[in-house]
């Protein structure tokens, strides 16, 4: 069978000449000179197939994919993905809240530059979820101006969803004892803790229920500023309050991260009264200073960000003896009294 012709052994596409002695022109086996009938064109098809194919046999086994595959996303995870997580391992969420740059993405930023070049001290890298939303908010700090830092390191928190927060997914491993730690850290507008002080509003705010720890970060500038100090000092007790309530008194682990530790450090006089402050509401939570990015010799960027780190897992554990050693009491059965005073 030429291309021209279905039937066998005809050569008319190479010859012009009919092996039936017909017009080629009107020869019902020439392609092309069917009538346009489309059962009658299958059913021809299937008659001309091979009977293994017509039934089925020699066919591919799968069909392909609709889709091509992907790879998941890489940028903020919604609460649903984290609660998954969460299903399968434990994951230690933290509350971050602060005002408009205050520095709360500026942390984040910092976190994941020192964790990308092995520099967070005491912790190595094992895992993250969402690297393009860390390189989306660490963008800022590698665009300089004509060898000069720019203004401001990180972009401003904007949500693509005004009611939920994105997450961003990180997996360190402690050097001092190997252990891993599965960090869900929300990078989260300011506007929504102004309004959560000023309002109550706390619907967005609900997965601080299941945080572990809760950073509340200030901008160590204003506390420095005598004009500033003592309203900022006040609001950060309105916010303690409000989370006080919004908890129900189960406050977690408590850290106010101060930042741009470079600029100055803060006044001994200022941290007792913010400690103070705190205590109005029944909370309590260490001050920690930090520096995510820093222009002074003295303080170098990433200043404090491991100890926050330290501060937001907890302390290393020591591990309990294995057999512990107890002196004998006359007339006791020791295998049955075992442990059984302690």
């Amino acid at each position: 069978m030429s291309a021209a012709c279905r039937y066998e052994g005809c050569t008319v596409g190479e010859t012009g000449v009919c092996a039936l002695e017909r017009d080629p022109a009107a020869c019902e086996n020439r392609l092309g000179n069917q009538p346009a009938d489309t059962e009658g064109s299958e059913a021809a098809a299937s008659a001309t197939l091979p009977a293994d194919t017509a039934d089925g046999i020699g066919a591919p086994v799968l069909e392909g994919p609709a889709t091509s595959p992907s790879f998941p996303s890489s940028r903020t995870l919604a609460p649903d993905a984290i609660e998954t997580m969460m299903a399968s391992r434990y994951v230690t969420v933290v509350g971050i809240l602060g005002d408009p740059e205050s520095g709360k993405t500026a942390c984040l930023a910092s976190l994941y530059l020192l964790v990308s070049n092995a520099m967070l001290d005491g912790w190595s890298f094992a895992d993250s979820r969402s690297l393009m939303a860390f390189e989306d908010i660490a963008r800022g700090a590698r665009d300089w101006n004509a060898g000069q830092a720019p203004e401001q390191m990180t972009v401003h928190t904007e949500m693509s969803d005004d009611y939920r927060p994105g997450f961003l997914h990180l997996r360190l491993v402690r050097q001092s004892d190997g252990r891993r730690v599965d960090l869900a850290l929300p990078d989260l507008p300011g506007e929504w803790t102004k309004t959560f002080v000023r309002t109550a509003r706390s619907d967005r705010l609900a997965f601080l229920k299941s945080a572990e720890a809760i950073w509340i970060v200030v901008d160590g500038r204003t506390l420095a500023d005598r004009e500033q100090r003592q309203g900022v000092v006040t609001r950060l007790g309105q916010l303690a309050g409000r989370i006080q309530t919004l908890l129900d008194g189960a406050v977690p682990r408590l850290s106010v991260v101060v930042t741009h530790r470079d600029v100055g450090e803060v006044d001994a006089g200022v941290t007792s009264r913010i400690a103070a402050e705190l205590a109005k509401h029944q909370v309590t939570g260490e001050i920690l200073p930090v520096a995510p990015f820093s222009d002074a010799d003295d303080v170098k960027a990433g200043f404090g960000i491991s100890a926050l780190i330290n501060a937001t897992v907890g302390a290393e554990r020591g591990a309990p003896a294995f057999w512990p050693t107890t002196s004998p009491r006359p007339g006791g059965r020791s295998f049955l009294s075992y442990r059984r005073d302690q």
